[in-house]
């Protein structure tokens, strides 16, 4: 069967410099065994999969990386609404959509159009634990840092769940070169999705640098995470860091990849629901055979 295919770089305007989302339009008659098959193929951090709605939304998605199926995706969820409204599947004259995941129902929303078009996802409620000790030693070895975290980190959850570590500076985080395989196993036993490193990038255009690596999950480092940074901005929220960053502030990521994603996050002061939003553009466009 051919099957509608894109390929969507996500966070960037400019192809080949955001992280890059398989989207299969026409998901309906697959076996999750199918699609856990597509992803181990395309090798990208996700593949998503757009399916009919079954809760009242606009349509449904599944979310798979090369190991296993994820309830969330931030970047896939921006790649498969941007996929959709392209093609033609949708009314495009909307400023707000309901996409059904293994999460919930969540909101798409729309900024601007064309070429400037961003789309915002709302993320879903996170929840927390803290780290423990040994948990951050062997995280430590395993990204290779003596670096300790200005504030005690988190283990955060919004459907893939990251560890999350303040590293104070953006050098630091530039110069991470972790031990993958250690950090697949420390992954494993923590039943954690990877690890999210931030740091401040003073004097640069965006305040955050920001990496994620999962290796347990087939992906040594995501090039420009959306859960990861959802888990960022949740952690600052959650530890009254965010009042230094700001409510509504960017952060960049993969440029240790030679990518230059820009990643947009809202965090509601009244609420704390946090939004995720950045630019998407087509790199592929055309037919699957299944």
């Amino acid at each position: 069967m051919t099957r509608r295919f894109k390929q969507v770089d996500v966070f960037t305007a400019k192809p080949f410099l955001g992280n890059p989302v398989a989207v299969v339009l026409d998901g309906a008659s697959l076996s999750a065994a199918d699609m856990q098959a597509i992803a181990r193929w395309a090798n990208l951090s996700e593949t998503a999969f757009v399916l009919p709605a079954e809760k009242g939304g606009d349509y449904r998605v599944r979310f798979f990386t090369p190991a296993s199926e994820l309830p969330f995706a931030g970047h896939p969820s921006i790649g498969a609404a941007h996929a959709v409204l392209e093609a033609g599947a949708l009314p495009g004259d909307r400023a707000e959509y309901v996409q059904e995941c293994g999460a919930g129902p969540l909101r798409i929303r729309v900024e601007k159009s064309g070429p400037e078009r961003h789309l915002f996802v709302d993320a879903p409620p996170a929840a927390f634990r803290p780290l423990e000790d040994r948990e951050l030693e062997q995280l430590n070895s395993a990204l290779d840092t003596d670096a300790g975290p200005a504030v005690r980190p988190l283990v955060v959850t919004v459907g893939p769940t990251w560890a999350v570590l303040d590293l104070g500076d953006a050098a630091t985080v530039a110069a991470l070169q972790p031990r993958m395989s250690e950090l697949a196993g420390v992954s494993r036993a923590m039943k954690i999705t990877g690890v999210t490193v931030f740091g401040r990038d003073r004097g640069a255009d965006v305040p955050l640098r920001v990496r994620s690596f999962a290796p347990a999950e087939g992906v040594p480092e995501d090039p420009v995470c959306g859960s990861g940074n959802v888990c960022v901005a949740a952690f600052l929220r959650e530890t009254g860091l965010l009042a230094g960053i700001g409510n509504f502030y960017s952060a960049s990521q993969g440029r240790e990849l030679g990518r230059d994603g820009r990643v947009h996050m809202r965090v509601d002061v009244k609420t704390g629901a946090i939004e995720l939003g950045g630019a998407a553009v087509t790199c592929i466009d055309g037919t699957l055979t299944t």
